[in-house]
């Protein structure tokens, strides 16, 4: 059971990210449902820690198996609406940097598509210097990729 529940005031998420950096690029994923780009991750499910959801999504998401953290960066406390449905979002999301030195995903090109179940998710390289002007959340990553924290950070994102 993940760790989400909708209120009359607005859906609670708790998530888990990955930031794939490759050669001043950073992994980004569509779905066929978000006009946007987003970073590879998801729900944490309830009696899983952070660690084990964002490897577990890798797995699920990318087919990969010998990802590793190498750290966690951000503990984000965001307060949103959803582009595409309107809803209020309260998330919390952990976000780790891993390392995929060990894995084939770099073989697969600069823009892929992956099948998850009945999805078809689009993965794409972005540069940095190109972030600002996509269609990216969340919004502070367009800033804070250029220098990552050395000790996990906790923030607060207003969108």
């Amino acid at each position: 059971m993940d760790i989400t529940f909708k209120t009359e005031g607005g859906t609670f998420n708790y998530r888990a990210c990955a930031v794939i950096i490759n050669d001043g690029k950073i992994l980004a994923m569509k779905d066929g449902r978000s006009p946007y780009y987003y970073l590879p991750g998801g729900r944490v499910a309830l009696h899983e820690t952070a660690e084990a959801a964002v490897l577990r999504e890798l797995r699920e998401e990318l087919s990969i198996d010998e990802a590793k953290i190498i750290r966690p960066l951000w503990f984000n406390q965001a307060f949103f609406t959803e582009d595409v449905n309107g809803e209020r979002y309260h998330e919390l999301c952990v976000y780790f940097l891993i390392d995929i030195s060990h894995t084939d995903i770099l073989d697969k090109g600069d823009i892929f598509q992956l099948e998850e179940g009945k999805l078809i998710n689009s993965y794409e390289w972005l540069k940095f210097e190109h972030l600002k002007k996509e269609y990216f959340y969340p919004k502070f990553i367009k800033d804070k990729i250029y220098n990552l924290p050395d000790d996990f950070t906790i923030q607060e994102e207003y969108e």
